[in-house]
């Protein structure tokens, strides 16, 4: 499973991907330090590039979370097909929760940092939808 983590905060990033790595939730975990970044990538394919989950930041400079998913909604079909994105945030605000239902390719809203129950609950969610 190929799995993108889009945060701008290193330290955060890092420990993602280790709680990731512990739990063995991917075999291919690629960070992105920026919005930006993984739109490129994801433009260059959509199809071959688009991951099974990303983990989205909310707050970033340049583009934020909320922009990232305003640029894939062009392609949610091809998204939504392949690809679960769970925010994950530092932010406690239920209206940025709500915001987050609308988009259909959001499947999770999760408050920093990510657990050993989060990792267990979206494996849950992954074999429900596979």
């Amino acid at each position: 499973m190929k799995t993108f983590i889009i945060d701008d905060d290193p330290i955060s990033s890092f420990l993602t991907e280790t709680v990731l790595s512990m739990e063995e939730f991917s075999q291919n975990i690629v960070t992105f330090s920026s919005a930006e970044e993984s739109l490129n990538f994801l433009s260059e394919d959509m199809e071959a590039n688009v991951p099974e989950v990303i983990f989205l930041d909310l707050n970033m400079p340049t583009m934020n979370g909320w922009q990232f998913l305003q640029a894939l909604s062009p392609h949610e079909n091809t998204i939504s097909k392949n690809c679960s994105i769970f925010i994950l945030t530092s932010s406690i605000d239920s209206s940025e929760q709500k915001l987050a239902q609308e988009h259909t390719v959001v499947k999770g809203f999760i408050s920093k940092p990510i657990t050993e129950e989060h990792i267990h609950s979206i494996k849950q969610h992954l074999s429900r939808v596979a």
